[in-house]
C-alpha cells in the first residue's frame, strides 16, 4: 500500500472515533484538555494496537476473529449506547450517568471502536507486510489518522454542547447504538 492509500485507510477508521468523540464532547459540554487527550490517546493507541494484534494473530486466530469482531464490536457499542439512553432518561440518577471523563468508559469506547482495525490488521498479513518494520508505517499513520479525528470530533462535539439545551445522551446512546448496527450490517452483508 502506498502512503496515500494508509491515510485512506486511516480516515475510514477512524470515522468511529470521529463520531463517539462528537458525542463525548456533546455530553461534556466544556473543553477539558486533559479528558479530551486522553480520549484521543486511548483512541490513536488502540487503533494502531488493534491491527498489529490482527497482523500478529492472523495465522492462529483469523478466522474465529472474523467470525466474531462485528458481534464484539455491536455488543459494546450497545451497551454503553443503552447506558447513555438511560442516563439521559434518568438526568437526576447522576450515580449512574454516563461519563466519558471514566477511564473504564473511556477504554471501552476504544476498544469498540477499534474492533475494525483488528480485521485490516488480518488483511495486512495477506498483503505483504510480513515483518514488524514494515507493518510500523501503517500502525503509525492509523494511529495518528484516530488521534487527530478524535481531538477535532471532540472540539466539534464541545461547540455544538454548548448550543443544545436537550439530554444529549439520548441521541449520544442512539448514535454509538447506530454505529454498532451499522458495523453488523456492514459485516454480515459483506
Amino acid at each position: 500500500m502506498s502512503v496515500f492509500d494508509l491515510i485512506l485507510l486511516s480516515v475510514a477508521l477512524a470515522m468511529d472515533c470521529f463520531t463517539v468523540s462528537i458525542t463525548s464532547g456533546l455530553i461534556q459540554k466544556r473543553l477539558v484538555l486533559r479528558t479530551m487527550l486522553i480520549t484521543a490517546l486511548m483512541f490513536g493507541l488502540f487503533q494502531g494496537l488493534m491491527p498489529l494484534i490482527g497482523w500478529a494473530g492472523m495465522s492462529l486466530f483469523s478466522e474465529a476473529l472474523v467470525r466474531w469482531d462485528h458481534w464484539i464490536a455491536f455488543g459494546l457499542l450497545a451497551f454503553l449506547g443503552g447506558r447513555m439512553i438511560l442516563s439521559g432518561l434518568r438526568p437526576d440518577d447522576s450515580e449512574n450517568a454516563f461519563d466519558p471523563t471514566k477511564f473504564g468508559t473511556t477504554l471501552t469506547m476504544a476498544v469498540a471502536t477499534s474492533i475494525d482495525a483488528l480485521a485490516v490488521g488480518l488483511s495486512f498479513g495477506c498483503a505483504g507486510y510480513t515483518t514488524f518494520t514494515s507493518i510500523l508505517l501503517p500502525i503509525i499513520i492509523i494511529a495518528a489518522g484516530s488521534f487527530l479525528f478524535t481531538v477535532v470530533g471532540f472540539m466539534i462535539g464541545v461547540f455544538a454542547g454548548r448550543r443544545i439545551n436537550f439530554p444529549v445522551e439520548i441521541i449520544g446512546g442512539i448514535i454509538l447504538i447506530g454505529i454498532g448496527v451499522k458495523i453488523l450490517i456492514e459485516h454480515l452483508t459483506a
